[in-house]
């Protein structure tokens, strides 16, 4: 384990620290994931660590896994350098720049997905990702133009469970949903239409399932709607409107993952 202490936050090594935010993308693929657990959650399960920004106390806590991961460059600083190279106070003990997974085709994301349109809000997306490593839902099919799973804010609100996906980017919501559909997915919308089965009222399918879910301020467009075999919508105390995206996915899911 090459050990580097850093007194200079200026340091030119740490610039992906410095720059790689909520929605940035590099054209390697790297990342930048903060807090011990999601960290060590990645390095478990393999993701690619180029570098770690860290406290001398988290390298002694996690000193064989970051060995046995092989990480080529750890970088030892006080709390006080680590928030001067990312511009604001800094509570966490480390950060890690990694390299995001390989995404997967459509025909290998398993039983069950989630299908979101352009979610805005990356912790949004991050809640729904850790909501469905809960339910044992590993499939999910997101805009490429979106926030994405691996980005800053999302890894973090997802507890790193991003890694567990397998995360299909589609340029074109109708055209993938028609892909899905012949890959023997029933398409189940979330979506207070006219036509939407109240959920206590639901019987989850038995096969292949694909749960789309729609933007937190529109919602799903009339073409997605026409295009879903199902329409599901949450019932409501009166004068309740809406749910956020994220409580709304993580009620359903329980639904449909639960429901004998």
């Amino acid at each position: 384990m090459d050990i580097i202490r850093v007194f200079d936050p200026d340091l030119a090594t740490l610039e992906h620290y410095r720059t790689l935010r909520d929605n940035a993308v590099t054209a390697d693929a790297r990342f930048i994931a903060d807090g011990e657990k999601v960290v060590t959650l990645l390095l478990r399960e393999g993701i690619k660590a180029i570098s770690l920004l860290a406290t001398q106390t988290f390298y002694d806590q996690h000193r064989a896994l970051i060995e046995a991961c092989g990480v080529a460059h750890c970088y030892v600083a006080d709390k006080a350098i680590m928030s001067a190279v990312v511009g604001h106070k800094l509570f966490l003990s480390v950060m890690m720049e990694g390299r995001r997974p390989p995404l997967y085709a459509l025909d290998a994301l398993g039983e069950q997905v989630v299908v979101c349109d352009l979610i805005s809000r990356n912790e949004n997306l991050g809640a729904i990702v850790r909501t469905m490593a809960a339910m044992g839902v590993w499939g999910l099919v997101a805009p490429r133009r979106g926030p994405h799973p691996f980005g800053r804010r999302a890894l973090r609100v997802s507890m790193g469970y991003a890694a567990l996906m397998r995360t299909h980017l589609y340029e074109d919501l109708v055209q993938t949903l028609h892909m899905l559909r012949a890959l023997g997915y029933r398409l189940i919308a979330a979506e207070a239409a006219k036509r939407a089965t109240p959920l206590r009222r639901y019987t989850p399918p038995k096969g292949r399932w694909a749960l789309v879910l729609g933007n937190e301020d529109q919602g799903l467009d009339a073409a997605v709607l026409e295009l879903c075999d199902d329409v599901v919508a949450i019932e409501m105390h009166d004068g309740v409107k809406s749910l956020s995206v994220s409580m709304a996915a993580s009620i359903i899911l329980y639904q449909l993952t639960c429901k004998p």
